[in-house]
C-alpha cells in the first residue's frame, strides 16, 4: 500500500485531506518527497503513524501529547507511553469525578425547582433582584 496520493493516504487513514495537510502543519506528519508521478506519495511508515495520530487521539491525548509520544512509539520505547496512558487515565477520573459531583448538584436543582417552592429555585430567581429577608 505504498505511494498512496493525498486523497487515498487520508481515506484509508479515515480522515480528511485537510486533516492530514493540519498535521503535517503541527509537525506530526512528515510532507513526502513527490514520486515519479509528481504527486507526493505516502508510505507505510507514513500510514501507521497516522493510524497511530488518530488512535491516540480516540483516547483523549490532545496534539501536544501526541507528538510527544511519536518518538517512543516509533522506537518501541513504551515506558514513556505507558507513563502518558497512566496521567490520562488519572485525569480522566478527576473530570468524572468532577462531572459525577456536577451531576448530583444538577439532579438537586431539578429536584428543587419542579418538586419545592418555587422560592427554593435560584433558577426561577434568575434575572431578580434579591428580596431581603423578612424576620419575624
Amino acid at each position: 500500500m505504498a505511494g498512496l496520493t493525498i486523497s487515498r493516504f487520508a481515506a484509508a487513514g479515515g480522515v480528511g485531506i485537510e486533516t492530514v495537510r493540519f498535521y503535517q502543519r503541527r509537525g506530526l506528519l512528515a510532507v513526502p518527497a513527490r514520486g515519479g508521478s509528481g504527486y507526493r506519495e505516502y508510505s507505510e511508515a507514513d500510514q501507521r503513524r497516522l493510524a497511530f495520530i488518530c488512535r491516540a487521539r480516540e483516547l483523549g491525548f490532545t496534539l501536544s501529547e501526541i507528538g510527544d509520544l511519536l518518538g517512543p512509539a516509533e522506537t518501541g520505547f513504551t515506558g514513556d507511553i505507558l507513563l502518558a496512558a497512566r496521567a490520562k487515565l488519572d485525569q480522566t477520573q478527576k473530570q468524572l469525578t468532577e462531572l459525577l459531583q456536577l451531576r448530583c448538584r444538577l439532579h438537586q436543582l431539578v429536584r428543587v425547582c419542579a418538586d419545592g417552592d418555587s422560592r427554593d429555585c435560584l433558577a426561577l430567581r434568575l434575572g431578580q433582584s434579591a428580596q431581603p429577608a423578612v424576620l419575624p
